[in-house]
């Protein structure tokens, strides 16, 4: 009796194996859920990043103002009739006293 339920316990156990360490297993099938987790929140924030670009790309190609606002932020120019002012801050340890900061003619954008 003792051999026969050694017997049946092996053969369970010989059965279980594949559903739990098989290629089709439930380790298997838990390690593909995750993976697929990651890469759908991966997903999420490549096609949230694109709408961004999507939209950048409509604003620009709608009016000029987004392309002014870019000049202004990253080219550092100024349309006609604006005046550009630049606060330095003072240096610190040394004595506050104005200086004056010699620029040349600021570019502008638009027709003069």
């Amino acid at each position: 009796m003792k051999r026969l339920a050694i017997i049946l316990a092996s053969l369970l156990l010989l059965i279980q194996w594949p559903l739990w360490f098989g290629h089709g297993g439930w380790l298997r099938v838990w390690d593909l859920q995750h993976q697929l987790a990651a890469r759908q929140a991966a997903n999420e924030e490549l096609r949230a990043r694109n709408e961004a670009i999507l939209a950048e790309i409509a604003s620009l190609r709608q009016g000029s103002e987004a392309i002014e606002e870019r000049a202004r932020g990253e080219l550092h120019m100024i349309g006609p009739g604006e005046t550009f002012f630049q606060f330095v801050p003072p240096a610190s340890g040394a004595a506050a006293e104005p200086k004056q900061v010699a620029s040349s003619q600021p570019l502008q954008f638009g027709a003069e």
